[in-house]
Parts: structure tokens; C-alpha cells; sequence
């Protein structure tokens, strides 16, 4: 029968996050006598042991940040140079993918695949200005352009956005579906009581994700509703930050910080609704996972409207208008909402993930040949 085709992604690290979780459900989903996915990353990832389980190869480099430029572009070259094998590379790194496909192009690999889950680079200027720099070598270098939505596509390649294929965030949909008996073990589990009305965020902690606008929309509500309760989901670099808000609005009795967690589907079952003020997304998974879950989500209008499954779950609300947001969530708590099964929806629309690795591992082969 022969090895497996062994596809190469490209990413920092292999955490917890929209991308990674993609990449993840399709590893898991995915013919592996057939293909194998390799990772070349820079930092250990939560995903790792995994990935080693199910027969992946983690390759490490040091990032940018690390080494500099110079550094980073030498370190990526010897890479390439020292594993000629791979038929495909498929970067996930947004902008920063440019570098990456760029050294995979000297390296004489034949399909290099560079793959938008955004529509805006993080960081400060300097780091805006050095991304726009990188993502300048993608139109050159990549044979092929993926994205998670057309909003992403376009902010990615521009000129090419035509071109690209839209990889549909797919969730392994049956294990979202709304269960009374589960959601009162993860209650009991959490220490809430059955009426208490829960809002859950699930996301980094990174200015994107926009925690800190979530925090006064909660130290509101709490004004009517003061049993309510906020369960934040996840890790990142303004943890402290995030903490030291929480103590500075005193509502520590009312949030709950779980840290990043392997049971999300578990958690949204727990929560009432879901509150997602972000300041700039691609096509989230996690509102994917959401609706699947039957939860109604009131999220920023920067996020695209290809993201509405079209059950009636998604509220767009303003990031000028804090009190609006108070307003739906309050609305939301005394509509007594029925959740129901949201898994026919999410096949209709394309976002099971068994269709999704179907036909990734059908372009996989076809490019690999």
C-alpha cells in the first residue's frame, strides 16, 4: 500500500486555539494510512502528545522573537534544506506565512499552501509593519491559497482572494449536542447552581479577544442580575491583566477562571449563553462549537456573517454600545430559550468535520501527486 503522504503545517505552537483546533479535528478525522500531518513549530503545544500518539512528527525551530530576522529566515532555510521529502507544506501563521513559504519555495517544494484563519495581524506598530512585510512574499511563493472565510481570504491575498479554497472550520458535531444530564454534572462539578444564569467566553487572553470590554459588560449586569455568572475559558499573556480587572471590579465571587481545558464541548453545556467581543476574528471555531452546543451567541459586529449557521442563535451587537450588550444578554435571560439540536444545521451548512477532512484529504492526494 505504501507510507502515508505526510503533509507539513506550519505554526508557533500547537495550543488551544481556533486554528490548532482545526487542524486537530481534521487529524483526528482524516484517512492517516492514507496521510500524516507533521508540524513545524517553534514552542511545545498542549496538542503535542497527541500528535506523537497518532503518528505525527514535531520538527522545532526557535521564533522570530528569539533569534531576529536573520536568524529566523537561516533557521528556516536549514530546515528545508535538511527535509527535502515534504510534497507539501500548508502554513497557518497568517502574514508571517510569506517567510515560511518562501524557504519552502528554495527548498524546491512543489505545493506550498498558505491558509488566512484572520482578518487583522496582533501586536503594536513595529509588528503590524514587520507582518506586512512578510505576508508581501506570500503571493509569490504560495501555489495555493486556503482560508477559513471570504472575509479572511480577502484580508490575507488581497488581489488573489478569488483564488482561494474555503476550508470550512468543521467540529466534530454529535458531541455539542445539548444534554440536560451533562450540563447538570458540569454545574455540580463547577459549583453552580442549577438557576443560576451563566455567561461563557472561551478564547486566548489577547487583546483580539477583547476580555477586559467583556469584564465591564459583566460588572453591569451583575447591577440586575446579581447571582449571574461568567466562566472564561483559556490562557494567554494578559492573564494578570484579566485577574487584576476582576479584582478591580470586585466580581471575583461571580467569575470563574478555568484555565485552557480538553472538554469544551462539556463546558458550553454548562452555559446560558456566549459572549464574543472580539475585535477582529477570521471565522471562529468556537462559535461553531457554540451553536452546535444550541447556545445563543451575542458576538461583535467585525465578525463576519458567515459565521451565522442560520438558527436563529447569532446577536450582533456593537463595541460602542457596552449597554446594548447588557440589554441582549438581559433580554436573553428572561426569554427561558429552549435549546435544541443543532447537528442537521451545522451538515447542512458544511461544518461537520467528517465532510471537511473528506475533502481535505481529497486535495491533499490530488496535490500530492
Amino acid at each position: 500500500m505504501g507510507d502515508p503522504l505526510r503533509i507539513l503545517h506550519t505554526v508557533v505552537n500547537m495550543n488551544r486555539g481556533g486554528a490548532e483546533t482545526l487542524i486537530m479535528n481534521l487529524y483526528r478525522n482524516i484517512d492517516r494510512t492514507k496521510i500524516q500531518f507533521d508540524f513545524l513549530t517553534c514552542k511545545e503545544g498542549a496538542y503535542d502528545s497527541e500528535i506523537i500518539a497518532m503518528g505525527g512528527k514535531i520538527h522545532r525551530i526557535p521564533y522570530i522573537t528569539d533569534v531576529g530576522h536573520i536568524g529566523y529566515i537561516r533557521k528556516l532555510d536549514k530546515f528545508f534544506r535538511l527535509n527535502p521529502n515534504y510534497k507539501i507544506v500548508h502554513s497557518h501563521m497568517d502574514k508571517m506565512s510569506g517567510l515560511v513559504l518562501r524557504a519552502a519555495k528554495k527548498a524546491n517544494i512543489p505545493t506550498r499552501i498558505a491558509h488566512s484563519h484572520n482578518t487583522k495581524s496582533e501586536g503594536g506598530l513595529a509588528s503590524q509593519v514587520y507582518k506586512w512585510y512578510a505576508g508581501k512574499y506570500i503571493e509569490p511563493n504560495a501555489t495555493h491559497l486556503f482560508a477559513c472565510s471570504e472575509s479572511a481570504s480577502r484580508w490575507l491575498f488581497t488581489k488573489r482572494s478569488s483564488e482561494s479554497l474555503i476550508l470550512k472550520n468543521g467540529i466534530e458535531s454529535e458531541r455539542f449536542q445539548f444534554s440536560l444530564n451533562l450540563r447538570k454534572q458540569i454545574r455540580d462539578q463547577l459549583d453552580i447552581s442549577d438557576k443560576a444564569f451563566v455567561l461563557g467566553h472561551i478564547g486566548r487572553f489577547n487583546q483580539q479577544k477583547n476580555h477586559l470590554f467583556l469584564l465591564e459588560i459583566f460588572a453591569s449586569l451583575l447591577k440586575e442580575m446579581p447571582s449571574a455568572v461568567l466562566i472564561l475559558v483559556g490562557g494567554g499573556s494578559l492573564q494578570a491583566k484579566i485577574e487584576s480587572k476582576i479584582k478591580e471590579l470586585q466580581i471575583e465571587k461571580n467569575v470563574k477562571l478555568l484555565g485552557i481545558r480538553d472538554d469544551i464541548y462539556k463546558l458550553l453545556q454548562a452555559m446560558d449563553v456566549f459572549v464574543f467581543p472580539s475585535l477582529h476574528e477570521g471565522l471562529p471555531v468556537t462559535l461553531i462549537e457554540a451553536q452546535g452546543a444550541g447556545l445563543t451567541c451575542i458576538i461583535s459586529d467585525t465578525i463576519t456573517t458567515e459565521v451565522d449557521m442560520g438558527m436563529g442563535l447569532i446577536q450582533y451587537c456593537s463595541l460602542n454600545d457596552s449597554e446594548k450588550w447588557v440589554e441582549k444578554i438581559l433580554k436573553e435571560a428572561k426569554r427561558n430559550f429552549k435549546r435544541g439540536n443543532a447537528g442537521s444545521a451545522l451538515i447542512q451548512k458544511g461544518y461537520d468535520i467528517r465532510i471537511t477532512a473528506e475533502n481535505t484529504q481529497k486535495t491533499y492526494i490530488s496535490l500530492g501527486r
